[in-house]
């Protein structure tokens, strides 16, 4: 079996299917009770790397954070990312960027989002947005001007895979932007550059460790690069093939206490 093979300093966990069971909307109570205790009593700093905006935390994960809990966040895939309340790097969008993006998904009669650290702002609520976004945020608001006024870390654009190609025609990305498909409606539309692994690399630079100290746990395609990149990076075992393909190790599901299981199989705690 692959274990880590240099001290885990901090463990990264994704929240929508792996931290949290999304259609039960709850958190194993293995991670309370037995996983932050012992990450703690250790020393490893346990860490939350999601796609969603700081804004639009589950509230099952609210009262996990605190001192006892997590107090780290690398948040909007890596994009705006803290500890103890405080920035350690943020990477928001310019407004002439996001005018040219926009215009490409009216010219389709597309909706959008904009997404900031605490909200998010739909350009319509159809069905389809109100299907993608209600289980990330369910106080969403609708304001198609909402980053004329607030700085916006990353854009949602809805469509479907059958429409992808349509979009992607209208040279929407240019040469600096990349879309990562997060639902049936939906994508992100962010910088290329930038990803959950590029807000770890951030976030391991400020404690003064090696990318090879962190540890990530995920499932989705937005984790890709934060497993292949990570010192060791752990798929679930509801996780797509794609993530499970690039991790050093594959777990039980979420409803399993997949993360617990590995954390024990591997040495961690």
């Amino acid at each position: 079996m692959n274990k880590p093979q240099h001290p885990v300093k901090i463990v990264f966990f994704d929240i929508d299917e792996t931290l949290y069971y999304k259609k039960e909307t709850r958190i194993p109570d293995s991670i309370p009770q037995q996983v932050l205790p012992a990450l703690k009593a250790k020393g490893i700093i346990p860490a939350i790397a999601t796609g969603r905006t700081f804004g639009a935390f589950p509230d099952a994960i609210k009262p996990l954070m605190n001192e006892d809990g997590f107090e780290l966040f690398v948040t909007t895939n890596g994009q705006y990312n803290l500890y103890k309340g405080e920035v350690i790097s943020h990477y928001f969008l310019n407004n002439e960027r996001i005018e040219r993006a926009l215009s490409k998904l009216k010219a389709l009669n597309l909706e959008y989002a904009l997404v900031t650290p605490e909200q998010i702002a739909v350009s319509k609520a159809t069905p389809e947005v109100d299907e993608a976004i209600r289980p990330i945020k369910a106080d969403y608001i609708v304001d198609p001007d909402h980053h004329l006024k607030n700085d916006v870390i990353q854009l949602l654009a809805f469509f479907t895979v059958e429409q992808a190609e349509e979009v992607l025609a209208t040279g929407i990305l240019e040469d600096d932007f990349k879309e990562v498909r997060w639902h049936k409606y939906s994508v992100d539309l962010l910088n290329k550059h930038n990803s959950k692994a590029k807000g770890i690399q951030d976030v391991m630079h400020h404690f003064g460790y090696t990318i090879d100290n962190a540890m990530a746990f995920g499932d989705g395609l937005n984790d890709l690069e934060m497993l292949e990149h990570s010192g060791f990076g752990v798929a679930m075992g509801n996780a797509e093939d794609e993530v499970k393909a690039v991790a050093d190790y594959v777990t039980l599901p979420i409803e399993q206490d997949g993360i617990l299981d590995a954390l024990q199989k591997l040495g961690v705690i």
